[in-house]
């Protein structure tokens, strides 16, 4: 029987010595027993570990759809992992609840020695790895955090005079003067799985037991084959193809690790590294200007949005009447995916031709996608927006029509997403290009120059 300690009532030394005796492991954003750097620290520095993850409620929680596709990718990479460690004589802890709430508990279940995780540079991961921490110190535990998400993070690549990148082509440049290959080499943790607590199995609750349902996940294959790097250049932009590497889920969970597509992209595909290295661009932005829902150009809150959303409604449906748009927003609903080029055309549209906030799509991405990171979803959405660091120019308003032209020309994406495109029964267009656009540009120069706007004007257009 487990007894709390209380300050008149002292965990005796023999109490102590009954408890297991072991090191943890925080998995969070690193869902891999390979190539794992806090894992391998546990491993090696620590011995006896047993692996934790917590479905955290505090997030869970803010999730309104009970049919979540991360919540059961999540799952069963954890299934995955927990069939190899008992391989092992190890075993997976899955909690679920308030992190201090668990974290108590197991202060009291366990003689700990040492706690690792990995980095988490979010700010509700900081809030709370604080708070783990204090709670840990105070039972005098060690808690160690390590990089493992990026090559470079939080303040590692900066100005000369110390102060942040907000333009992402400087930042490439000293990203990769500062890089060295030894930077991407694999940290092997599991070549020393015999170092794990050794145990029974401890089941892993279903996910209805955390208040969740299976879903119609399909998974990205974590395999990337030479032929679409050596391509990938050419063939990216194009969403009716298997043009793009489809690791972004597996880079959100870390069930693929960061080292592994940097060195595949160092002789293959220096296009594909510079788009790993915009991922890690808008994660120093985040670490450094953590007040996300704001436009990172204050001028930019000062458009005057529309609250339109009866079109809102029909962007999210895929019923805006443009069928690179409408196919896209498909995708989304269907997959929990959608192609990088729709995205930038989705968002233009969302924030220019019908001039909604695109905090709103920032919100309807973050609650779909599967491959969800706040990081680049903010900072793609305020660089469609024009508010966001490095952004497109707010005269810069894509022409979905054309868009579609250059990147879909023969409707095997359109087609695919959008059955009745070509009948009677598609869509209308929700607004006039050329119209919106205007209204747009109108719209913009007024509240950027501080003048009264004149939406108005264009709103029977």
């Amino acid at each position: 029987m487990q007894r709390c300690a209380t300050s008149s009532s002292p965990t005796t030394d023999a109490e102590v010595s009954a408890k297991p005796r072991i090191s943890i492991h925080w998995f969070r954003r690193d869902l891999r027993l390979t190539d794992n750097h806090g894992f391998l620290r546990a491993l090696s520095d620590h011995g006896d570990v047993l692996p934790l993850f917590l479905f955290d409620t505090e997030i869970l929680g803010r999730l309104e759809d009970r049919y979540d596709r991360r919540v059961d990718f999540i799952h069963r990479a954890l299934s995955g992992m927990q069939a190899e460690l008992t391989k092992h004589g190890g075993t997976l802890l899955v909690e679920h609840g308030k992190p201090i709430a668990i974290w108590k508990r197991l202060v009291e279940r366990f003689d700990i020695t040492a706690v690792t995780t990995n980095h988490d540079h979010e700010p509700y991961a900081i809030a709370r790895d604080t708070a783990v921490g204090e709670l840990l110190a105070a039972h005098g535990i060690p808690f160690r955090s390590f990089k493992d998400i990026s090559i470079f993070e939080r303040g590692e690549v900066v100005k000369d005079d110390g102060g942040p990148y907000t333009v992402y082509t400087p930042y490439m440049k000293k990203w990769r003067s500062l890089f060295s290959p030894e930077m991407a080499a694999p940290h092997p943790s599991e070549g020393l799985l015999h170092r794990l607590w050794r145990t029974d199995a401890l089941p892993l609750p279903m996910l209805e037991a955390i208040g969740f349902r299976t879903t119609d996940l399909h998974v990205p294959p974590t395999t990337l084959s030479e032929e679409l790097l050596r391509n990938y250049e050419h063939t990216r932009d194009l969403p009716a193809v298997n043009g793009t590497s489809r690791m972004s889920t597996h880079l959100r969970f870390g069930t693929v690790s960061v080292r592994e597509l940097v060195r595949r992209s160092l002789g293959s595909s220096p296009k594909y590294l510079n788009e790993l290295i915009w991922r890690e661009f808008f994660m120093q932005v985040l670490w450094h200007f953590p007040k996300h829902d704001q436009a990172f150009k204050p001028a930019y809150d000062h458009i005057p949005w529309r609250n339109a959303e009866r079109d809102f409604l029909a962007w999210c449906e895929g019923r805006t009447g443009y069928p690179l748009v409408d196919a896209g927003m498909r995708e989304l609903n269907a997959t929990g995916l959608m192609h990088n080029r729709v995205r930038m055309v989705v968002a233009s549209f969302l924030t220019k031709h019908l001039l909604l906030d695109w905090r709103w799509g920032e919100a309807y991405f973050a609650s779909k996608l599967l491959d969800f990171e706040l990081s680049s979803n903010n900072g793609g959405w305020q660089w469609a927006a024009g508010s966001g660091c490095d952004a497109a120019p707010y005269f810069r308003v894509f022409n979905p029509t054309l868009q579609r032209e250059r990147f879909d020309p023969e409707l095997k994406y359109v087609k695919h997403w959008v059955k009745e495109y070509g009948t009677a029964n598609y869509s209308q267009p929700l607004v006039v290009h050329e119209v919106a656009r205007r209204r747009a540009i109108a719209t913009y120069r007024q509240a950027l120059s501080g003048s009264a706007p004149l939406l108005t004007l264009f709103e029977n257009n």
